[in-house]
């Protein structure tokens, strides 16, 4: 140790670059740097360091206090501060001393400066105010050292609201000569896609420059912000597939600097980043698919197994064959990948085996049958991760057979774990699987019963939630209702007359709660026996308040008896006393009802069940109030967090920059009394919705009907085979040939496989047989990831209109260009630096064909049948049922020939109002589902037209959005359609929450003719937020009044239309000609803009002409709503 630490003291002045003249001598500083590293590394205890930290600081802290200290000696005193704060003691003092280096010294110092402030800061400081000059200042220098500190440090720490300072000097710098400077600018603007994804939307075709950058630097930083784009929305960059594959084809090949090798294999991570973006774009489009087969069997054909970056390409390659439309091909290599992985010694490339196989078991269950006997041995394995990876496979082929041995495993991994993650992941993993899967009612009850002991306190509050409400919102079968709840009472009961101190707190308030609710059930059950039992919980001192609060509350329940109430009454005087306002409450409950018999039955009657109270969630009953305390000069009502932020704001610097402040004049105005908008500044912050992947998504039942069976009740069939070939069991599959098996037969072979132990052989095969004899009961699972549905026990009643479908990813048609501009561009600059770029616009389109997939809807080719023969349902299509993109005709004819055809039906008390194109949503072979959107003065309207070409037929179709809310304008849900005629419903939108684009998911269930078995298509429908938006017509004084009422704003600088003798008059022209905005007033070089979502929801927008951009600062007192509406006015300015 003494060893490292001489040489890091030797080393340590060179590396800091404090000797800047060759020869000079070291500073006393240095040795004073050297002395406290040597100081620190030779205590032996805290306390010792403390006290030296100390002693240092503030020696530190006299010497930048100082006047006579020069700019080298405070270089080094920073990097002695930076120590101390590294080791976790505050130095606060230096904080505008870092930043007075960065500002005046020079490239030395001021690396030193930037290094300080970086580390010192955070993004929300209040001193960065005072970095922002220096940035600017730098990002202008013609030094490059200085340019590429400061776009570190904007990379880092820059704040939020001073990016519009900055954002044009850094695009500047996206054509600056110099690599590195091309490079860090392109890493600046991803890091302000991260914080502020609307300050960006303008300049997405210079991230495409950015790609086909000559540089291999600055192409690779530009995949960074592609990737988050491609995550977000894969449909818009569907085009740019042949660039990708392009640039992955010439790092596989080796066509890159050999700076960028790693272990002699090619950009390792660059290989990782375009394996995750292909297999975004592949993923259920198989001709995008189709241009990334050869590059896909390049690398794994490449990627040998002999270094860990290489396990890395292979398992992204692995995810990315299973993700995207599958090929035969590939799969046997992925899969051959997997295998080796999985029987691999080292735990590194099991662990990472067993995570592959996780990922791809849903599209393929065949590789779990085939490594069974390697997962059985990795649940006895020592490293814990391996075991807890396991338990997740198991749990993704868990189903109603092999459901029993497969809990039992996570329970027993359960009682051993001391993790408090890896508990509660299981504990919710388990009672999924309970739910789901449930053999008997014996069996659910006590498995949940050991889910709550298991997993104690740390649980979820879901579990316990879900387990009741399950239980009493019932089932199917009244029956089955009251078996599964007479048994849990009676385990309870049991429970209760054991050990109950035992217990969680969150497992005793199950029990109670259930014994109150239907200890009824139990005729043999006297009330004041359970009484008895609850009372001895309220005396235990593990009991916590919470737990006893439901002990009175179940106690309540029960007194309905004249056995009870004395007992009942001598709790509720006990409590009646408590400190805790909650216990008191629920006493003086149990003692007034307990005394008034017929107030007890009418409000808690035994074995009733009470209607739910509709709660209204607006408290639109306080409406009128609120009126009359506004009208009298109230204040309007702000959140919490608008509080919070506010008094935040009021006590730090503010951190409005001075150019953007947007000052309104009020003799101009003519406004009386107004204040300047930047004094009621309060910043929105527009989230984005995120995808989040759970287990609980993914965790569908497999099904493997037609699977060659493996397995019987009497354990493994093919038993005269020796156990060595028992882990690599073969299932054909109907992908491969029959000389493709055999070539795969012959490589596996060749791949050695841990022999087994002869004792321990029977009872592997057993267990084998129980968690893997499922699987081959099962339909097997297409890679498309289209299953069908599972088949629950507790299957639960429906509440009202519920509807149970989900969403399907939309799968809209992507363009593939196979000689743009960008491939050209990319591969000349990659293989010949000098070459010019080649501008070329030539693409080739292709589509599917209009029967399976249109531009704004998206459904299944096939109807998934609910009854029916099984065989015709799993029939795929045949290659006639495909046309060829080719030989149909252009799309736009298609398109105006249906909206010219369904244009007469629309309803005549719409016909006067606009509407959008006619849009074709799905189709089978005897109906066709169209739509269009029609804009009302006050309301927006989705008209649903059904083209039935066949016989009669019964219908019904159910609309949903999680952002409107849905009303079908129709008498009945279900709906009868006349044979060769056109069918209309229509449904009313209102906005419950603003986004730029709204979705629409619908099913539609059918039967032709009526009686027959019911066929399904699920559709969506998009539409923007601009078809709510209304212009609103306010006069200049009540636009003063209402700006200072609302509080969500955003501020942007937007594309001023300088084409006309007035630029300001021609830009708000063209917002209110495309997105329906009214002109209030434009005075000079000002203007005042308002609309509103529907006449109840205002958004108030207000120009000046800045520098030559359009200044815009919107205002609304709907969160969100100034953000969208900005989106759509950069959309509608770069329009032309």
């Amino acid at each position: 140790m003494s060893d490292v630490v001489e040489k890091t003291l030797t080393a340590l002045p060179s590396l800091l670059s404090l000797d800047s003249q060759p020869g000079s001598a070291k500073l006393s500083s240095t040795a004073k740097l050297g002395n406290l590293i040597r100081g620190i590394t030779e205590l032996t205890s805290k306390h010792e360091e403390e006290k030296l930290i100390q002693h240092e600081l503030a020696s530190i802290k006299e010497q930048v206090s100082s006047p006579n200290t020069t700019m080298r000696q405070m270089r080094e005193l920073m990097v002695r501060a930076v120590y101390c704060e590294m080791l976790g003691y505050e130095a606060s003092f230096s904080y505008i001393h870092a930043i007075k280096l960065a500002q005046q010294g020079n490239v030395l110092e001021k690396r030193v400066g930037y290094l300080a402030v970086s580390l010192f800061l955070n993004e929300s400081h209040e001193l960065l105010l005072l970095l922002v000059n220096t940035v600017l200042k730098d990002l202008q220098s013609t030094n490059l050292i200085e340019v590429c500190m400061a776009l570190t440090v904007v990379c880092q720490i820059f704040p939020k609201d001073m990016i519009p300072v900055i954002l044009p000097i850094v695009e500047e710098k996206l054509n600056h000569p110099k690599e590195i400077i091309r490079r860090k600018a392109v890493l600046a603007l991803h890091k302000f896609y991260l914080i502020a994804p609307n300050q960006v939307q303008h300049i997405h075709n210079k991230f495409r420059k950015a790609l086909c950058d000559k540089d291999p630097g600055v192409m690779t930083a530009s995949l960074h912000i592609y990737l988050q784009l491609i995550q977000e929305n894969a449909e818009a960059y569907k085009d740019l597939t042949a660039s990708f594959v392009t640039i992955l084809k010439q790092v596989v090949g080796g066509k890159l600097p050999m700076d960028f090798n790693y272990h002699s294999v090619p950009a390792p991570w660059l290989q990782i980043q375009l394996l995750r973006i292909l297999s975004l774009l592949g993923k259920n489009d198989q001709r995008t698919s189709e241009v990334m087969y050869e590059v896909l069997d390049e690398s794994l054909r490449r990627a040998e197994m002999n270094h860990n970056i290489t396990y890395a390409i292979l398992y992204e390659c692995v995810k990315c064959v299973y993700t995207i439309h599958p090929k035969s091909e590939l799969l046997e290599k992925a899969a051959k990948c997997i295998g080796n992985f999985v029987l691999s010694p080292k735990i590194n490339l099991k662990y990472l085996g067993l995570k592959a196989l996780t990922y791809v078991v849903q599209q393929d269950p065949k590789l779990a049958l085939q490594h069974q006997m390697t997962i059985i041995e990795c649940l006895d394995h020592s490293d814990v991760i391996i075991k807890r990876e396991t338990l997740e496979l198991l749990f993704r082929i868990t189903n109603a057979q092999n459901v029993t041995v497969i809990v039992e495993k996570m329970l027993d991994f359960l009682r051993l774990s001391k993790d408090d993650h890896m508990t509660i992941d299981i504990v919710g993993k388990v009672a999924e699987l309970a739910e789901k899967y449930a053999p008997d009612n014996e069996w659910f009850i006590q498995t949940m019963n050991a889910v709550f002991s298991l997993g104690g306190d740390m649980m979820q509050p879901e579990i316990p939630n879900g387990f009741l409400k399950l239980l009493s919102e019932g089932f199917d079968s009244e029956e089955e209702d009251r078996k599964l709840r007479l048994f849990a009472v009676s385990s309870y009961i049991s429970l209760l007359q054991g050990e109950p101190s035992k217990l969680p707190q969150r497992f005793l308030q199950v029990i109670c709660w259930v014994l109150g609710e239907y200890s009824f059930l139990k005729e043999d059950l006297e009330p004041s026996v359970v009484l008895g039992l609850l009372t001895k919980l309220l005396d235990m001192k593990s009991s916590s308040s919470e737990t006893k609060s439901w002990v009175l509350v179940a106690m309540t329940k029960l007194c309905w008896s004249e056995a009870a109430v004395s007992e009942a009454q001598q709790v509720a005087e006990t409590y009646s006393s408590s400190f805790d306002t909650t216990l008191r409450q629920r006493a003086q409950e149990l003692q007034h009802l307990s005394r008034d018999s017929q107030l007890h039955s009418r409000v808690l009657p035994p074995g009733g069940r009470l209607e739910p109270d509709e709660v209204d969630s607006s408290l639109s009953f306080l409406d009128g109030f609120v009126s009359e305390a506004l009208s009298a000069g109230a204040a309007p009502y702000k959140p919490l967090h608008q509080r919070q932020e506010e008094l935040s704001r009021s006590k730090v610097l503010s951190l409005e920059p001075y150019g953007l402040s947007l000052p309104i004049s009020t003799s101009s105005c003519s406004i009386t009394d107004r204040q300047s908008p930047t004094l009621l500044s309060t910043s929105s912050g527009l989230s984005g919705d995120g995808t989040d992947f759970s287990h609980r998504g993914s965790s569908t039942t497999l099904r493997l009907d037609g699977v060659k069976r493996v397995w019987g009740r009497e354990g493994y069939l093919a038993q005269k085979k020796p156990v060595e070939e028992v882990a690599q069991v073969e299932v054909p599959s109907p992908l491969r040939s029959p000389s493709q098996q055999g070539d795969a037969n012959s490589c596996r072979s060749k791949t050695p496989t841990p022999t087994a132990n002869p004792e321990c052989d029977q009872e592997k095969q057993q267990l084998a047989s129980s968690l893997f004899g499922g699987l081959s009961s099962q339909s097997s699972v297409c890679l498309m990831e289209k299953s069908e549905p599972d088949i629950q026990r507790f299957r639960r009643k429906a509440k009202g209109q519920r509807s149970s479908s989900t969403t399907n990813e939309q799968r809209a048609n992507p363009t593939v260009s196979s000689a743009s501009a960008v491939d050209n561009l990319l591969c000349n600059n990659l293989l010949e630096a000098d070459t010019e770029p080649i501008n070329s616009s030539a693409k080739q389109t292709f589509q599917h064909p209009h029967s399976l997939s249109v531009a704004n809807g998206a459904c299944d080719a096939e109807a998934i049948l609910t009854d029916g023969d099984p065989k015709e349902r799993n029939q795929p299509l045949s290659s006639e049922d495909f046309v060829e993109a080719d030989d149909s005709p252009p799309r736009e004819d298609q398109e105006r020939s249906k909206d010219s055809c369904l244009t007469p039906h629309l309803p005549a008390e719409l016909s006067g109002f606009s509407h959008s194109e006619i849009i074709p949503l799905c189709s089978s072979q005897s109906l066709d589902l169209s739509a269009c959107h029609v804009q009302t003065d006050n309301s927006v309207v989705l008209v649903v037209f059904i083209t039935n070409t066949s016989e009669d037929a019964n219908l019904q179709i159910q609309v949903l959005s999680e952002e409107l809310e849905v009303f079908c304008v129709c008498e009945s849900p279900v709906e009868e359609v006349r044979g060769r005629s056109v069918s209309v419903r229509q449904y009313s939108l209102t906005v419950k929450m603003p986004l730029v684009h709204f979705e629409l998911v619908g099913m539609l269930s059918y039967s032709i003719p009526a009686g027959m078995p019911q066929a399904m298509m699920q559709f969506s429908y998009k539409l923007p937020l601009t078809s709510f938006i209304r212009p609103l017509t306010v006069s200049t004084e009540e636009y003063g009044s209402m700006w200072l009422a609302f509080s969500h704003d955003t501020k942007q600088n937007l594309t001023l239309i300088k084409e006309e003798r007035e630029p300001l008059t021609a830009t708000l022209n063209a917002l209110n000609k495309k997105l329906s905005l009214h002109v209030v007033e434009i005075i000079g070089v000002e203007g005042l803009v308002a609309c509103s979502l529907l006449q109840d929801q205002p958004c108030l927008m207000h120009c000046r002409v800045h520098a030559g951009r359009l200044a815009v600062w919107l205002r609304s007192p709907v969160p969100d709503l100034p953000d969208c509406l900005l989106y759509h006015c950069q959309r509608a300015l770069q329009e032309p």
